[in-house]
């Protein structure tokens, strides 16, 4: 069974490089997403309403300007999301 967390977008804020949060936000004009690899350490840190035991490796997915979407454990889970929700995934490196 898949762990799956979402994370409202509205509970994040800060925009780093002096870009304003509604220059930030328009970045992929919401339809291109990423996955990434986190630590359950991390992961707690962006959604701290999971409950999750240290030293699980998980996967995140993100909008293009890197606000966490959703918390999972598997890396297919998170692309199936992106998929669901019509978001364009991209590499990044």
């Amino acid at each position: 069974m898949t762990n799956e967390f979402t994370l409202d977008p509205a509970a994040t804020s800060g925009a780093p490089g002096g870009l304003t949060a509604e220059a930030f936000a328009s970045l992929g004009g919401g339809h291109i997403a990423y996955v990434r690899p986190i630590d359950s350490e991390d992961a707690a840190r962006l959604f701290p309403q999971a409950r999750l035991q240290p030293g699980l490796k998980l996967f995140t997915l993100h909008a293009a300007d890197g606000t966490p979407l959703m918390l999972t454990d598997s890396r297919e889970a998170a692309i199936a999301s992106a998929m669901q929700n019509e978001l364009v995934m991209v590499s990044v490196h």
